[in-house]
């Protein structure tokens, strides 16, 4: 008996397979990894340039750890730290509200300097710079004193280095570069919950889905055991005209569904989001097929050991249905947990405490629109359950799919 040996073009295939299937991979999780990371951001990180994965945060120092000049008025505690392009030194700013003097010197007009404002004497001269004359100052730079005249007046910032107090600079804010460090900023999701009202939501949500899945599951499962065990009358057409319902587009039931609930008095009301999603024909049709699958000899068996329908279906049937029950409640959850457009009709907009993820993340999307951070933070808080969810009942649904084609 030969073997047949794998040659390099094999190899070369399976490294070609798995390096497509981590490329597509990568593309897939990639949202998800920006999203996450723009949710632990802070407002000002997001729009910083060029744009990082990482969340970063100003750094900042301890004014009482710094020893400032005499003159330096420090009100806050902490001092936030830059650097200017030509030095790597690390500067603290202690005044952002000072107002600075552009000079230009006039042997290169070309050339600015940023002074305080009080800086500099007036030598009695004139120069004409575009048609205008402008004062002569004497200022002092790098211990030389030269002749310039003031440009313009503006607000700037005064900033202190740490290594050496002596050296302070005037600057305008927004031409030095903040000094950055790891800054996850994980009160996104609290301000979200707490101060958005989104917490509200979330328990909505969660209520709902898991009273909508439990009763699909559970008659599902006795809905699709009677029309697969159970002989009875009509059967077949009663079946057909049951699955024939899943053709009918929701979009056809909105209003006399929504005259139904007026009816019953569940406008604005939960009631309305749980009791008409409890019943799916789909999930009754799953369960159908997947018990037909299952050999009629084990019902015998236990029907000859004078075992009920009853506990036939709920110790026999259903803990071999399993693979089926987790399909079923994944797709349940993932329909009642993403539901916008039903919530819209039935809950009334202005009844906060009646919303559920979807329509409360529609109105933070609204009214947030400029603080993505909150925005990115409620969209991950609404991804993670569907996503856990699926990972855990994976198992199950590829298990379920693989029976399929099972005689």
């Amino acid at each position: 008996m030969s073997v047949r040996r794998k040659g390099p073009r094999a190899t070369i295939v399976r490294v070609f397979t798995y390096l497509s299937l981590v490329s597509v991979a990568v593309v897939v999780i990639f949202p998800f990894v920006v999203a996450f990371a723009t949710s632990t951001k802070n407002n000002q990180d997001i729009f910083n340039y060029p744009p990082t994965l990482i969340p970063q945060e100003p750094q900042t120092v301890d004014a009482t750890e710094l020893l400032l000049p005499d003159d330096v008025d420090v009100s806050d505690e902490s001092l936030s730290l830059f650097t200017f392009p030509d030095s790597s030194t690390r500067f603290a700013l202690v005044d952002n509200d000072i107002s600075v003097a552009e000079f230009r010197p006039l042997d290169d007009l070309d050339r600015i300097i940023r002074l305080d404002v009080s800086s500099g004497d007036k030598t009695g001269d004139v120069v004409t710079i575009d048609g205008d004359e402008e004062d002569v100052f004497a200022i002092e730079v790098d211990g030389t004193t030269i002749e310039a005249y003031r440009s313009r007046l503006t607000s700037g910032g005064r900033f202190v280095s740490l290594d050496d107090p002596a050296d302070e600079r005037v600057e305008l804010v927004n031409l030095v570069e903040p000094v950055q460090q790891f800054g996850p900023r994980l009160e996104n999701f609290e301000e979200v919950l707490i101060d958005k009202n989104l917490g509200r939501s979330l328990t909505n949500t969660v209520l709902v889905t898991i009273v909508v899945v439990s009763g699909q599951i559970v008659t599902s499962i006795l809905g699709g055991y009677a029309f697969a065990r159970i002989k009875f009358k009509g059967r077949g057409p009663l079946f057909l005209l049951y699955l024939g319902s899943v053709m009918v587009p929701f979009v056809v039931l909105i209003i006399p569904l929504f005259q139904l609930m007026l009816q019953v008095g569940w406008l604005d009301n939960l009631s309305a989001l749980i009791i008409p999603f409890m019943f799916s024909a789909y999930g009754t049709f799953l369960m159908r097929q997947f018990f037909i699958s299952i050999p009629v000899e084990i019902e015998d068996a236990a029907l000859l050991d004078n075992a009920s329908r009853w506990k036939i279906l709920w110790r026999i049937m259903v803990p071999l249905a399993r693979p089926a029950i987790a399909t079923l409640a994944t797709f349940g959850f993932l329909y009642a947990w993403n539901s916008f457009f039903w919530p819209l009709v039935i809950i009334n907009s202005g009844n906060p405490d009646g919303r559920v993820l979807s329509l409360a993340l529609s109105t933070l999307g609204g009214r947030s629109s400029t603080d993505l951070n909150l925005v990115f933070a409620g969209a991950m808080i609404a991804m993670t359950p569907p996503i856990l969810v699926f990972l855990f009942a994976q198992r199950y649904f590829v298990e379920n799919s693989a029976s399929s084609g099972l005689k």
